[in-house]
């Protein structure tokens, strides 16, 4: 009897490897469709409001987001390049955004932020009325848009994300630090 047992389990034994090496055989032969596929793709930006636009930019573009600092002026520099400022022993230039591009002085409240960048290598912090955080967008809202053709922001913004909310204009720092007119803050006059 205990012959037969072993016998009996021994077959079933060969029986359970066989399916096993069935279902690897035939694992390896799936081939992946669309759904396995499929890859999300991210963008991650930095959220913030520039007069009555909403916007974003690429978190890469940006150093950090701080309080509007304490700054000293520099004579003889264009009306919008308010100054230069100590960021943690850094010295940065601070420009006010809204009055480059639209000609209108950016109004200091409590939710004003300094959005800091890089310009050649250093640090420039750009005046915005208020920073929301840092958002996710999904690659697959993103849209090609003309009308920023018609505003200040030309050639800063082409494209837009699409969401339930709003429509979020994707600003381009890196074209803002090669614009020549903003990096040569001296007056001309």
């Amino acid at each position: 009897m205990q012959g037969e047992d072993h016998i009996e389990q021994s077959s079933q034994a060969g029986e359970l490897f066989g399916r096993l090496i069935d279902y690897q055989r035939r694992s390896l032969e799936h081939e992946v469709g669309d759904a396995g596929q499929q890859q999300i793709s991210n963008w991650d930006g930095v959220v913030f409001r520039l007069g009555d636009f909403h916007l974003t930019c690429r978190i890469e573009q940006v150093e950090e987001v701080i309080a509007f600092p304490a700054y000293t002026p520099i004579p003889g520099s264009k009306d919008w390049l308010l100054g230069i400022a100590n960021v943690r022993g850094n010295l940065a230039p601070i420009s006010d955004l809204g009055w480059y591009l639209f000609g209108t002085r950016t109004p200091v409240t409590a939710r004003t932020r300094l959005i800091l960048t890089k310009l050649q290598g250093r640090l420039a912090g750009l005046v915005v009325d208020e920073v929301f955080g840092q958002r996710h967008f999904h690659t697959d809202d993103l849209n090609r848009d003309e009308e920023w053709d018609q505003t200040p922001m030309k050639g800063l913004v082409t494209h837009v994300f699409e969401t339930n909310e709003r429509r979020w204009g994707v600003f381009n720092m890196e074209t803002l630090v090669k614009q020549r007119e903003f990096t040569v803050g001296a007056r001309q006059d």
